[in-house]
């Protein structure tokens, strides 16, 4: 933002509209339903993640044309595209799922593409599943144009009696299937009732994860984060963001001007503190990366010495983020946050206004409340997530630990390739207590597109085993796994990383509290199996994932490909 600079509302579309030689630019867009008065407008490009695909974006084409009536409204003149999604709870433990991760760029590759292409003066961008959210928000960095971002909304909980259900629990009801411990019908019942309509998974899991620390990043309306997707709350949502990014247009205020350091820094704090997603740490590396922000994985354990995890919400505790809405939100906890000192207030929002403006007049969470804890009686007193070094992740891994499976884990490997192999190991009841389950050459190179473990996850809970297993790998995992778990692990396997020359029975420790992973193994014997070791070939030699694994950056610096 310059201040001393009056900013140009049409600084975009000036140059396509404008003058005689321009007209066809003009006669195509009469074709649109543009009037002759709309081309002197402020031109507002409306990214939607609609689609059929999953429930968390089949309601997003009214979100859509409610943010296009926001800003017709305003004076401006809207365009609405679209983009694509894909789902992960439907191709989660498939082959497909390895575009999962590939579409978080295809995304911002496409909103970059029409919005340069087109000259938007401005861009509302709305996403609802995982990989929407970093991808629409990419995007938004890289082109640095007067832009907001709005949340699809949470979905409200399935239930079976008196018992709420999510996606996750569909996945955790399969390992208890082969555990023989619910029938066939019981597992039918779960299937047909988890999911009753729109809205991203219910719980802390990526999708609300990434929605929560994009209002504290500032990108998003406050409150945007905490709402339903079927909601006459999130229609306004959706409209006053459309009016919203034509009063940012006309005071020249960018993504640029409020995607700083210290609004990642608040982003982190806000992830942390609500017990969310280790894909957190992925999409805020990249984010920040296509901002022009340094943001390194250490940055994850300077923040999370002294940010607490507060919030009791699934996967790891007991409620759903629709439980959290009712009682207001994240406002309330960023307001205690902030009142702790563990905010930077002074940080720009896209509500023109700071955010500790934003937050001036929150009230606190009603009494009695127990999904919100105060800070002296903290679900953890550190972060959950813990980023590890050792000699078999030299580059770093990312830990989800709640303190619930325990601190630290010591066992004996068992190897897999792949996701598949290591799932059926598990459902064949192969893995036994003390095990650490090994699943490499799933990293972003080697698998590619370094699919979620959610499916071998939930089968070790399902099977009773989440104090009792470990499972690391160069893949990540969803929002909605927990137990003892390590991803990220960098190196990759497909990158000659130390996870590539583990063998079944070698021990292995995992310290969250020194932050440490180590193969315990001799400095000799480590140095002679990775000399040994050969690269295998790519798993896929053309199409979009050949391309993805040649250009995609480690995990360790957000799996980009920019």
């Amino acid at each position: 933002m310059n201040e001393n600079l009056a900013p140009n509302p049409r600084q975009f579309s000036g140059p396509v509209l404008d003058g005689p030689e321009r007209a066809p630019s003009r006669g195509m867009l009469y074709a649109v339903g543009f009037q002759r008065e709309d081309f002197q407008k402020t031109i507002i490009g409306v990214a939607s993640t609609w689609s059929m695909v999953t429930p968390c974006n089949v309601h997003i084409d009214r979100l859509a044309r409610e943010s296009g009536k926001g800003v017709d409204d305003a004076g401006g003149k809207s365009i609405i595209f679209n983009t694509i999604t894909v789902s992960d709870g439907i191709s989660m433990g498939t082959e497909g799922m390895k575009y999962s991760l590939v579409s978080r760029e295809v995304i911002a590759d496409s909103i970059e593409t029409v919005a340069g292409c087109e000259g938007f003066d401005g861009l509302v961008a709305i996403g609802g599943c995982d990989k929407n959210m970093p991808g629409c928000l990419i995007a938004l960095a890289r082109l640095n144009r007067p832009s907001v971002f709005v949340y699809g909304g949470t979905i409200l909980p399935g239930c079976i009696g008196n018992r709420n259900l999510d996606i996750v629990s569909i996945f955790e009801a399969v390992g208890a299937h082969s555990n023989g411990k619910i029938s066939d019908a019981e597992l039918e019942q779960v299937e047909s009732c988890a999911i009753p309509g729109p809205g991203s998974c219910g719980g802390m899991y990526t999708a609300n994860t990434m929605a929560s620390a994009i209002e504290a990043l500032g990108m998003s309306l406050p409150n945007s984060s905490a709402q339903a997707a079927v909601s006459k709350e999130k229609l306004a949502d959706a409209a006053q963001a459309g009016a919203a990014v034509l009063e940012l247009v006309k005071r020249g205020i960018r993504p640029s001007d409020i995607m700083t350091k210290e609004a990642f820094e608040n982003a982190m704090t806000v992830a942390i503190a609500l017990g969310g997603s280790t894909n957190a740490v992925l999409h805020l590396l990249a984010m920040a990366k296509a901002a022009g922000i340094e943001l390194k994985l250490d940055d994850w354990t300077r923040i999370g010495q002294r940010v607490p995890v507060l919030a009791d919400l699934k996967p790891s505790g007991k409620y759903m983020m629709w439980e959290l809405v009712q009682i207001g939100g994240i406002r309330p906890l960023m307001k205690k946050l902030l009142d702790h000192g563990l905010l930077h207030g002074d940080c720009l929002t896209v509500s023109g206004q700071s955010l500790q403006r934003n937050l001036a007049k929150v009230e606190d969470y009603p009494k009695g409340q127990s999904i919100i804890r105060e800070f002296k009686d903290p679900i953890k007193s550190s972060s959950h997530l813990v980023v590890l070094y050792g000699n078999l992740a030299p580059e770093g891994a990312v830990a989800k630990i709640s303190g619930k499976e325990g601190l630290r884990f010591a066992g004996e490997a068992r190897v897999f390739e792949s996701e598949e192999t290591a799932l059926r190991a598990i459902l064949d009841d192969k893995i036994q207590k003390g095990d650490v389950i090994v699943i490499r050459y799933e990293g972003p190179k080697g698998g590619p597109g370094m699919r979620e473990m959610l499916a071998p996850t939930s089968a070790i809970m399902g099977k009773g085993l989440g104090k009792e297993v470990a499972l690391i790998t160069d893949g990540r995992f969803s929002g909605g796994s927990h137990g003892f778990v390590i991803g990220h692990v960098t190196p990759e396997a497909f990158a000659g990383g130390p996870i590539a020359i583990i063998q079944d029975g070698d021990p292995i420790e995992i310290d969250g509290e020194k932050k440490a992973i180590t193969l315990k193994i001799s400095e000799a014997e480590l140095a002679s199996r990775l000399e040994q070791w050969k690269q295998p070939a790519p798993r896929y030699a053309k199409g979009v994932l050949a391309k993805y694994a040649r250009q995609v950056s480690s995990a360790s610096l957000g799996a980009v490909t920019d």
